[in-house]
């Protein structure tokens, strides 16, 4: 089974972020409207939805519930200039990220925000999207869908919200926070990037690799991913129920379980799909 992620792990956070909610949504959120929103389904499944950012497009984005974040493209940054690009690049700045801009208006279909938030970013995953099925120029994420009530037809294609009165925060800020409190620091070296939870294994993917899930290069004798039974050449489609189609999938669905938690993988291994119960330990 053919399986994608944008950001593993992003699924998490989403609900996390959603369940920190500030404000209750008003008695009369009730009585708004309900508003159909078409979409376009995508061989892998995803969703694509055309927007208006501050009022020009449309452009064509993935619409993704297990988004933390809306991400938008660099083309289009610059085509509404919504980012100096002379600014300096934020902390954590992979993929050609530009930094957060600020959005006068985000539309989605009949539906309008306003005075919401995009990070700018190539990312990967986007872009190939962008190639397979053409024009793909960012992620819709949790700052649009959680001001709603959502539902979705896939038979009809449609899309249907009601607002549900919820004003979310600055998702962003939320997790560069988290991306800081993972870095380590050590005297006898350079800062690393490091999850809590050691799995003892290493993964490769090349560049040409378009098959589901990531390959199992190495496994650590007498480490977690040993002793749950993977082994080298094993190929590695989810850890703890989240997809790791590419190796930054799969960190970060590594990095969101905590050290002594045991948490399933699925694998192939002979063309055959399998599962382990793996439970990383404590890092340094």
């Amino acid at each position: 089974m053919r399986r994608h992620a944008f950001i593993a792990g992003l699924v998490l956070l989403g609900l996390a972020l959603a369940a920190r909610a500030d404000k209750e949504a008003p008695k009369d959120a009730k009585d708004a409207k309900p508003v159909t929103v078409p979409f376009e389904l995508f061989e892998t499944k995803h969703i694509g939805v055309m927007v208006k950012i501050n009022g020009n497009g449309p452009y064509r984005v993935i619409f993704d519930t297990g988004a933390p974040m809306t991400l938008l493209s660099t083309k289009v940054a610059k085509e509404n200039k919504l980012v100096d690009p002379k600014a300096p690049k934020p902390l954590f700045a992979p993929f050609n990220t530009m930094g957060e801009a600020k959005l006068k208006s985000l539309e989605v279909g009949d539906l309008k925000i306003e005075d919401t938030s995009a990070m700018i970013m190539d990312h990967p995953a986007v872009e190939a999207m962008s190639k397979a099925f053409g024009g793909v120029e960012g992620i819709v994420g949790f700052p649009f869908f959680a001001r709603y009530k959502m539902t979705i037809d896939y038979q009809k294609k449609e899309m249907t919200f009601v607002p549900s009165g919820y004003e979310p925060g600055n998702a962003t800020a939320d997790l560069e926070k988290m991306i800081t409190s993972m870095i380590m620091s050590s005297d006898q070296g350079p800062k690393i990037l490091s999850p809590a939870g050691q799995w003892g294994m290493v993964v490769e993917k090349g560049k040409k690799d378009d098959d589901a899930g990531v390959t199992v290069r190495e496994v650590m004798a007498g480490g977690a991913a040993a002793k749950a039974g993977l082994k080298a050449g094993d190929r590695l489609l989810t850890l703890d129920d989240r997809w790791t189609d590419t190796i930054n999938d799969t960190y970060l669905a590594a990095s969101l379980v905590k050290a002594g938690s045991e948490v399933k993988v699925t694998f192939k291994r002979g063309g055959k799909e399998m599962e382990a119960a793996v439970k990383p330990v404590s890092g340094l």
